[in-house]
């Protein structure tokens, strides 16, 4: 056999095509409607309703905007979703902004404390390579927001609002991931001329305060007190004057976030169920809790979700928000498009292999605020608060089929008392470290 595309394997290729009249056919509708539009199933909107036995009621649906805060829209949704129903409000809504803030200037120091530990790693290897690719990204995971909100509180969204480039925020990034590497050069460089450890940390604070300048330039400088005033469905005003953030977050949202645990359904070989882990050089604040996992069979984080929607709470969530999702409709069904008999070819790779072999990971995360159970309790469709404003789906809700929950869900976070006795006693085990390129490592 050849190893080349040669001509006459390309004219067996064009006899091929042009004698297939279903390829035609398929080409046709493609090239005009688009290949999503043309392969999507018109039945599966049809069991894929937008009713649950189970709904939650939500104030109004957030909007991220141009930026990757998907995470953190989701933990503010699952927060206020506590001050709305407490205090009977039509809506609020918590600063976003707020702990963007916070986390840029966390994962700049996490980032150069990562770079003075691997001073001494060569250039082109593999674990400098992952640094530097991406220094303080949009992304992050449930256990870095609990993080941020153990250390700096929450805001209300009046307190620090957004700005310009919040809600865009690939231009500051890109300066800011420029200057991080200038850094780490720096470091590097005067770690190679023998600087003390010392020196190489001085240095670095003096980094951190170009850090918070330009965070403070870009986003606005955070408050240091604020004020709660909002007014309930009956008309009565809500006010108290100058909280901190960290009195606003204990009184308002009053949440134990060391009660909830992250559930993943890694279904991989080298990640055995049953089993607690980390990832290495995962995190944002320096001195918070490490990101762990309780990797448990998909079932298990049905389980527990349906629990927790039950006791009328909300549920953070990760999932890969790429296939077999209609932005227009909100659905999200393995069967809304029909690739392979409309492009005549196969696609067997299942959840473990899509994860060993780069196919899918956690890419988003949003909030469970509804399911739709059976007689006997069974889920068949869940109701999801996105944060991509009230345009995608219906008024910005989506609906998930069970399926599409087994397939495409990576982690749900749910509060510990939901778990077994059996659950339980594996949090108490020395997490499994991962190595920081694994895929249980993506952000949302």
């Amino acid at each position: 056999m050849s190893k080349q595309i040669t001509p006459e394997s390309l004219a067996c290729y064009s006899r091929d095509f042009n004698g297939d009249r279903a390829s035609r056919v398929a080409r046709d509708a493609v090239m005009s409607g688009g290949l999503l539009k043309t392969c999507q199933n018109p039945m599966v909107s049809r069991r894929d309703n937008h009713e649950f036995s189970l709904t939650l009621k939500q104030g109004a649906i957030t909007h991220q905007k141009q930026s990757g805060r998907c995470w953190l829209f989701a933990a503010t949704n699952v927060m206020r979703f506590r001050i709305i129903k407490h205090y009977n409000l039509e809506n609020f809504e918590l600063s976003q902004n707020y702990l963007l803030f916070w986390d840029k200037l966390e994962k700049s120091n996490w980032f150069l404390e990562n770079i003075l530990d691997t001073v001494q790693e060569p250039v082109d290897s593999r674990v400098l390579c992952h640094l530097l690719s991406d220094p303080l990204g949009d992304g992050g995971q449930w256990d870095m927001m609990a993080n941020l909100v153990a250390k700096y509180g929450v805001v209300p969204k009046y307190s620090m609002p957004e700005s310009a480039v919040s809600g865009s925020t690939r231009e500051m990034n890109r300066v800011m991931t420029e200057l991080l590497r200038n850094d780490a050069c720096s470091i590097r460089q005067a770690a190679r001329e023998g600087l003390s450890r010392q020196v190489l940390e001085e240095k670095k604070a003096q980094m951190l305060r170009d850090v918070y300048r330009i965070l403070c330039i870009c986003l606005g400088e955070p408050p240091k007190t604020v004020d709660m005033e909002a007014r309930d469905r009956e008309g009565g005003f809500i006010c108290e004057k100058d909280l901190t953030p960290m009195e606003f977050f204990k009184k308002y949202v009053d949440m134990d976030l060391n009660d909830y645990v992250s559930l993943i359904n890694a279904p991989t070989a080298d990640k055995p169920f049953y089993h607690r882990y980390t990832v290495s050089m995962l995190g944002n604040v320096k001195e918070g809790n490490p990101v762990c996992y309780l990797n448990l069979p998909v079932e298990d984080l049905k389980k527990a979700a349906v629990a927790q929607l039950k006791d009328g709470e909300p549920v953070w969530f990760g999932c890969d928000m790429g296939p077999f999702v209609s932005r227009d409709s909100g659905i999200m069904d393995p069967d809304l498009y029909d690739f392979s008999d409309f492009l005549q070819v196969e696609f067997p790779m299942d959840k473990a292999k899509r994860l060993d072999y780069g196919q899918s990971l956690m890419t988003h995360a949003m909030v469970f605020q509804g399911v739709n159970l059976t007689d006997d309790g069974e889920p068949t469709r869940w109701r999801v608060e996105n944060s991509w404003g009230e345009e995608p789906g219906k008024k910005g809700y989506f609906v998930m089929s069970d399926q599409w929950f087994t397939e495409y869900m990576y982690q749900v976070v749910v509060d510990k008392k939901y778990l077994t006795r059996e659950q339980l006693d594996i949090l108490d085990t020395e997490a499994i470290v991962l190595k920081p390129w694994d895929p249980m490592g993506s952000l949302a």
